[in-house]
């Protein structure tokens, strides 16, 4: 049994999940059986373990005694089951945030390293506000102001969440910084923002040049890594109105190496960072 679980209600989910699936496990038993044993289904049984749904206190407690689980262990379990059940500080952003990226969000504060890889735009994580808002604008042109501030306010709010000593790599097309979003102004703002996060040893970031020909990757992703014994690597990708999640070993593998090949793509962070100031002096 681990430690006290860090992070928020999606992290504790997840490695709630996966100590139930240990127990299950490790005394032969289906998920059709442990689903009897909460009137439930083998399916339903997946979903807790894979911490995608919210916890009935009821089915926790039953599982354990089903698996025969020690009171000490049964208290502790009971206890993260409660916890998890949390709503995590986005959720006073409502609608503006669907279930599919919830888990994401949740994720994200709770990475120790977050390897991203954009090809149209600037990551959101290193997003001005200004910038935020036209990339919102462009891409919701039937919102009202009042909305696009809302969506912006939680863009900037995910960048406050991040622990200071979570690591982020960015890689990022060339023709992500000379689209312009905005105006120039705009663009040379977060050009500078760019500079600026780099020389505070916050951000390595990294541009694939014109030149680099064909890509290792034709579109975006990112990996998260967890100090979290019970979390696996992550892989993660959206597109318009859903997400992937990716966390097969064989998967992870292959986005691991592509990270690396992009990295050797790339121009080095020195060389990037000399760019995103000749950019800004331009722009």
């Amino acid at each position: 049994m681990s430690g006290p679980v860090e992070g928020g209600p999606t992290v504790r989910r997840i490695v709630l999940g996966h100590q139930l699936r240990r127990l299950r496990e490790s005394r032969a038993l289906t998920r059709e059986a442990a689903g009897d044993a909460v009137d439930g289904s083998g399916s339903k049984i997946s979903r807790m373990e894979l911490g995608r749904v919210r916890f009935k206190e009821q089915d926790v407690r039953a599982l354990l005694r089903f698996y025969g689980v020690d009171e000490r262990e049964h208290e502790g379990l009971l206890a993260m089951a409660r916890n998890a059940n949390e709503p995590g500080w986005w959720h006073r952003y409502g609608e503006l945030v669907p279930s599919w990226f919830q888990n994401y969000v949740g994720l994200e504060e709770a990475a120790t390293r977050i390897q991203t890889y954009e090809v149209r735009i600037v990551p959101g994580l290193l997003q001005t506000e200004e910038y935020a808002w036209w990339v919102v604008r462009q891409g919701l042109p039937e919102a009202d102001d009042a909305e696009v501030r809302r969506r912006v306010r939680l863009r900037m709010a995910r960048q406050e969440a991040l622990p200071e000593q979570t690591r982020v790599w960015a890689v990022v097309d060339e023709a992500a910084l000379h689209r312009v979003v905005g105006d120039r102004a705009v663009m040379r703002r977060q050009l500078e923002h760019l500079v600026q996060l780099w020389e505070a040893n916050r951000v390595t970031f990294q541009v694939v040049p014109f030149a680099a020909g064909n890509y290792s990757a034709e579109h975006a992703f990112t990996l998260l890594r967890f100090a979290e014994p019970a979390l696996p690597d992550i892989v993660y990708m959206e597109y318009l109105n859903g997400s992937l999640y990716l966390d097969k070993r064989s998967e992870v593998e292959l986005y691991t190496k592509v990270t690396h090949q992009l990295a050797v793509e790339a121009r080095t962070p020195q060389d990037s960072c000399e760019l995103l100031r000749e950019l800004s002096s331009r722009a």
